[in-house]
């Protein structure tokens, strides 16, 4: 059976949302990537945007480490709670890419802009850890988290805002999906579920236990395609220890709109394999 880890992101939230139905629009913010897709119907996506350098949750860790944050349960959620303290107008980021008019994510220049700024500034995270700091150097590391995250936040929401309106002009979409581990990161629901509501759509996201739970992930993705007969036999048991395997760690999930056509460097080998889309295409008309 063809699966993907992309997929069972977001196949996770009709575990959870039984009143999901297709079409329905899915952003996933993960670790390692950002996707914007149309799902159509199981197998079916149309990939409106996707990841050109690092992905947010990237952003998130790297910005953690360099302030100095305790991360044995994650930098996403450290910084976080650190940026709580913080206001998140006291430094002034820039948005990236609001001049380019597609639904692609770049994050790469928004954590060197933050980075320089650290390194401009009279703290020593590197030496200092963040419990340690005076009341002075940690209300300027809050400031910068909460100003960092503030701007990736209104980055994604650019980007879903015109993916909401090239989704609707293809099909009636009611729903978005946001899912992936970043998706527990109260802002970016909290700031997702308005843009939703803006637009008319209802907003499901996973809890957060099940947001980076691959087990499960996998698994329901396993029963969705179970479910319409999409099955192959197990390997034989006299199978030689040379057979081949076909594995793709960097699997184009959908077809790529025409509005969103831009290199990834996240994807530059996914054009040796039709898309997982297409390949189920082909499987469903034999």
């Amino acid at each position: 059976m063809m699966l993907n880890s992309f997929s069972s992101l977001f196949f996770i939230c009709r575990l959870t949302d039984p009143q999901l139905e297709f079409p329905f629009l899915v952003l996933l913010v993960s670790g390692g990537h950002n996707l914007l897709l149309l799902a159509q119907k199981v197998g079916d996506y149309i990939q409106l945007g996707t990841t050109l350098d690092d992905a947010i949750g990237e952003a998130y860790d790297k910005t953690a480490r360099e302030l100095g944050l305790d991360l044995s349960k994650g930098g996403g959620p450290a910084l976080e709670r650190l940026a709580l303290e913080g206001d998140d107008k006291a430094f002034n980021f820039s948005v990236p890419m609001r001049s380019v008019q597609d639904c692609n994510f770049s994050f790469a220049g928004l954590k060197t802009r933050v980075k320089m700024l650290i390194s401009s500034q009279d703290i020593k995270p590197s030496i200092v850890h963040i419990d340690e700091a005076n009341a002075e150097d940690r209300q300027i590391r809050a400031d910068i988290a909460a100003s960092f995250q503030r701007v990736a936040v209104l980055h994604l929401e650019d980007r879903c805002d015109r993916a909401i309106e090239w989704a609707k002009s293809m099909a009636p979409i009611r729903s978005l999906v946001v899912s992936g581990g970043v998706a527990s990161n109260k802002v970016v629901r909290e700031r997702l579920r308005n843009l939703a509501e803006k637009h008319g759509l209802r907003i499901t996201c996973p809890p957060p236990r099940l947001c980076t739970d691959n087990g499960v992930m996998i698994a329901w993705t396993g029963v969705e395609h179970f479910k319409l007969g999409r099955i192959q036999p197990p390997p034989p048991l006299d199978e030689p220890d040379d057979c081949y395997l076909d594995l793709r760690p960097r699997w184009q999930l959908g077809e790529i709109y025409a509005g969103g056509l831009r290199t990834a460097r996240s994807l530059k080998s996914t054009n040796a394999h039709p898309s997982l889309t297409a390949e189920m295409r082909i499987h469903s008309s034999m």
